[in-house]
Parts: structure tokens; sequence; C-alpha cells
């Protein structure tokens, strides 16, 4: 397994201190050996590990509450929601206390009028969209797992719906923020646009809780679109493929989502998925609007696919047969680990300018293909991000060896293309040399922003980087 950081020793609890937080939190405070696993392993390829208890936080209150004892004894915090992040990044690297925010999920309202809502952080993005359903109003950030919405605020998530509805720092309008001694602030009013001093709610949103804790999120809702339809084209060529997306978003067509899968990985989530597609380089679409303007959309683009060498549309406008295709969609990771039995997984992104985006993955896949275990292509190719997925085998420490070399040679190509080191996955542990590579002397910045509102190094310390 992996740490991704040359890290400091941790840090070991004072005496009575969980005697304290019992006294405080009682059987909402857990320190099996269990408990602390799950809150201190993931489904990458990290190694575990673990807090040395986990506590149960069901309002604002018990989070300053925590956050108050544990800067009195010098423990560190680790905000947790759904664990479903790639770069260790709810990681106990140096122990301390795992706060599971998964009992705040309350709706606590939502205004119609005003496309928005506020929310704990423990609510669940599909269990949001089903009770916003009735209403006629839908939240678009799909990250693929059925992550809480505190987690995908603080990593600023994306997915397969950014190309036309953005990612988390354009769908957070506020946020409730516990700082590291304890006060709750707000970052923003409801407004639409404020030009009332820094933007406090993008320093947040992103920040992968290390610079305070968030315990409530306003968000921006959209209305359901009047039709939905979704499409398979499958291509002679990656090239072809990108192309295709390309000359559409040229052509001023608002693709709602577009998500390209190479060839292996077709191959994975036909067998993963129990489906048929063509094992060949694939885009998967969805289109929203009215239907005549969905019709449009579908016409203009299948004309372009056919041009750069794509079959017919396999498209549908039945619930259940997009659900059975974006399903598929999102389970495209599991379907790539277990190309191999009892592998484990390592998935890494990166994101390139939208014209930079062919070469990028055509040089990536001719890299993949010299290497000695399954590695699959798949990626949010409308805005420029794809990821790459290898399956391992744990026991093989030369192919551990293999990848980091790859995926060194990957972010170097991203960064030549004034891309980024990671599109969506954050920095975590495992990318934060890349950081720096990437934005050089401004990482300082970054380390003095977290020095003057975390002064302690208490919330999550250890990731982005090290201080």
């Amino acid at each position: 397994m992996h740490t991704g950081a040359n890290l400091p020793p941790r840090r070991p609890l004072p005496e009575g201190f969980l005697a304290r937080i019992e006294a405080r939190f009682g059987s909402r405070l857990q320190a099996g050996q269990a408990i602390r696993e799950q809150h201190g392993s993931s489904e990458s390829h990290y190694e575990a590990m673990l807090p040395d208890a986990v506590v149960f936080a069901e309002n604002t209150d018990d989070v300053v509450a925590l956050v108050n004892l544990c800067a009195a004894a010098d423990v560190p915090i680790v905000p947790f929601g759904a664990g479903t992040s790639i770069e260790g990044n709810a990681a106990a690297v140096l122990g301390g206390i795992s706060l599971d925010l998964t009992r705040m999920d309350r709706i606590v309202t939502v205004n119609d009028a005003d496309f928005d809502c506020v929310v704990q952080p423990g609510v669940r993005r599909e269990e949001l969209n089903l009770h916003l359903r009735d209403k006629g109003l839908f939240f678009p950030i799909d990250p693929g797992a059925n992550a809480t919405i505190g987690g995908m605020a603080s990593t600023r998530a994306s997915g397969t719906n950014a190309v036309r509805y953005g990612t988390m720092k354009d769908a957070v309008l506020s946020l409730e923020i516990v700082t590291p001694q304890g006060k709750v602030i707000r970052t923003a009013r409801r407004a639409r646009k404020s030009a009332a001093g820094y933007d406090l709610t993008r320093l947040y949103v992103g920040s992968e809780g290390t610079l305070g804790i968030i315990t409530e999120v306003t968000l921006r809702l959209h209305p359901i679109p009047e039709a939905i339809s979704a499409a398979v084209c499958s291509f002679a060529s990656l090239e072809g493929a990108v192309d295709t997306v390309v000359q559409s978003i040229q052509c001023g067509v608002p693709l709602a989502r577009v998500e390209i899968l190479d060839a292996l990985q077709m191959r994975a989530v036909n067998r993963w998925s129990k489906l048929d597609y063509a094992e060949a380089p694939t885009l998967f679409f969805e289109f929203h609007g009215s239907a005549a303007y969905v019709a449009e959309q579908v016409a203009t683009v299948e004309a372009l696919a056919q041009g750069n060498g794509g079959s017919a549309f396999d498209w549908s406008d039945r619930p259940e047969e997009r659900n059975r295709l974006w399903r598929a969609r999102h389970d495209a990771y599991y379907a790539a680990v277990n190309l191999r039995q009892g592998a484990v997984g390592w998935a890494t992104d990166v994101c390139v300018p939208i014209s930079r985006l062919a070469q990028c993955i055509v040089e990536t896949q001719a890299d993949l293909a010299t290497a000695s275990m399954p590695a699959t292509i798949l990626g949010h190719v409308g805005d420029g991000n794809f990821h790459v997925v290898f399956s391992l085998d744990p026991n093989a420490p030369d192919e551990w060896s293999e990848v980091e070399a790859i995926n060194r040679r990957l972010i170097e190509r991203a960064l030549a293309m004034d891309g980024t080191c990671t599109g969506e996955h954050g920095i975590g542990l495992g990318k934060q040399e890349w950081l720096v590579a990437e934005l050089g002397d401004a990482v300082d910045q970054m380390r003095m922003i977290k020095r003057a509102l975390d002064p302690q190094n208490l919330l999550n310390p250890g990731k982005i980087f090290a201080l």
C-alpha cells in the first residue's frame, strides 16, 4: 500500500482526554477497532491511518464542543463524511479524532422561488435529489459516489454534469463553518452575488477540512429539464471521440453530460454491469432542454460523431434506461479494479485545456499500452478532465513503482499543457509535490493562510501540504 507523503509522527492523546470526550458525547464516542478502521481507510490505494477514536456529531453545538476540547488538548480532528475520497483526504495521519458528520443529515430548508436550499453536511446527494424531485428542482453535481454534501464541498467535487452545471465552487452559495477556535461563522448570505469583502466561501470550498469544519451548506438548485435524453456512441479511435466533443462545444451545443471511456474500460463495464456495448472508445451523452431542443441537440452531435468515425447513436429518453447507463458509468471504477481478482485500485486524474485533451489522452494511452497491469481511461471529456484507473496486485511492489512512474509522467504531461495535477480528486496526501510544481510560490500563500486560520494545525493535519 501507499502513504503518498512524508508524514510526521502521530500525536499521543493526553491522559484523561477520552474520558472528557465521553463525558460530553457518551456513546457517540467510539474507539473500537472496526469503527476506527472504517474511518481510517478508503477505497483507494492508501494504507489505513486510523484515528484514536471516532465522535459522531448531531448538530453544530456538538462540533463546537469537540473543537474546544481538542484545541485545549492539542488533539487533531479529521472531518469525515462518506469516506469516498480518492487521495487519502480523510486519513487520520496524526491520529486524533475522526469527526463523523453523517448524523447531521437534515435538509434545513428549500427555497423554491430562489432556487436554493440549506442542508447539513451529512446529507447525501441522492437523498437530496429525491427530496427535491416533487418540487421540480434538482442538485446537479454528481461525482458518481453517493457522497455527502459537506464532503463534496470540502473537496470541491465535480462529476458528470460539470460541463453544463459547473462544480461545487459554482454550486455553493454560502457555508456555516466552525473555526479551529470554536467560533461559528457564516461566509455569505443567500444573495446570488456580493461584493462584500473576501470570498470566504470559495476559500473553504476545496480546503479539504484543513481550515474549518462545515456544518451547513447553502446550495444553488436548478429546475428539472422538460426533456432528458441519453445516448451512447462508439468510435474507431479516442481522437475521434474527443474531436466530437470539442466540435460540439464549439457549435454551442449545451451538453449536459459527456463521458469518455476507452476500449478496456468498456470491456470492464460490460463485465461488471452485464451490458453488451461495443468494446471500443465510447462517449456517454446526456441532453437537457425542451423536447424539440433536445432532438435538435441529438441530431447535431450525432452528425458530428459520424464525421469523426462514430457509430449511430444508441439513445433513449426512458428514465430506467438512462439510470442504467449512468449507474454503469458510476460503477466504472469498481469495474476497472475488478479486471483482476483481488486487485487494489489506484485512481488518478488530471485536467487540461480542452484543445489539448486529445493529445493528452492519446499520449497517456500509448504510455498505458506498455504497462504490466490493466489500466483504463475514463473521464469528463467536456471540461478536459479525465481519470486513469490502475488495477494493482497488492503483493507486487514492482507494480506500485511502475504506476508511480506512469502517474508522474501523466502529471508532467498535463502540467506541460498548462493543465492541473487534479481536476477533482483534490491534493490530500498523494499530490502534494505536484501542487508545488503546478503553483510554485502560491503554495507559500496557502501555507500562510493555514497558519493564520489554524495556528495549532488542528484540522486535518498533513493534507494538501506539510507545514
